[in-house]
């Protein structure tokens, strides 16, 4: 269960890369060498990509690594920048859950809606999730981290080997 745990958002990010690049695949062959083009693979390689996206963006925050400006970060001295470092994880949990948060709503005025998608006539709902889950295990990820540096802020500071 911990492996499934630690590798959680691979097991959805490596098969939704892996099919959107074939669905891609056969749609370009399809265009140039058939001369004719499939009406539902541009819009599902779409949907795919978007769960890709937020999936990537909890990845992210799982490894640590995501954007932030390090040199605004190097300015402070060392021994404050653990707790800037925290603060900056708390202020991606708040935007975490703000999204989350957000992304309920979003998600049940289009189930309210009985939106679908114009070519494969997939319900929107299920689109419109992705925000929900990746920002959720966003949250998650950065409540893991948090704990992880606060965990870590009276070890001493591994010297790196240049």
């Amino acid at each position: 269960m911990k492996y499934v745990w630690e590798h959680l958002e691979e097991f959805f990010i490596i098969p939704l890369m892996f099919a959107m690049s074939i669905i891609i695949f056969i749609q370009v062959i399809m265009r140039y060498v058939f001369q004719n083009s499939l009406t539902w693979s541009e819009e599902l390689a779409r949907y795919m990509f978007v769960w890709l996206v937020y999936f990537a963006v909890s990845f992210t925050a799982r490894r640590e690594k995501h954007i932030r400006i390090d040199a605004a970060i190097n300015l402070y001295p060392k021994k404050i920048r653990p707790y800037i470092e925290i603060l900056s994880e708390i202020i991606v949990l708040a935007f975490s859950i703000f999204i989350a948060i957000t992304g309920v709503t979003v998600f049940q005025k289009i189930t309210w809606s009985g939106q679908i998608s114009p070519a494969i006539g997939l319900p929107m709902q299920f689109v419109y999730a992705a925000p929900l889950v990746g920002f959720v295990l966003t949250a998650i990820r950065q409540i893991e981290c948090i704990i992880k540096r606060i965990k870590n802020l009276n070890k001493p500071e591994e010297v790196s080997k240049v």
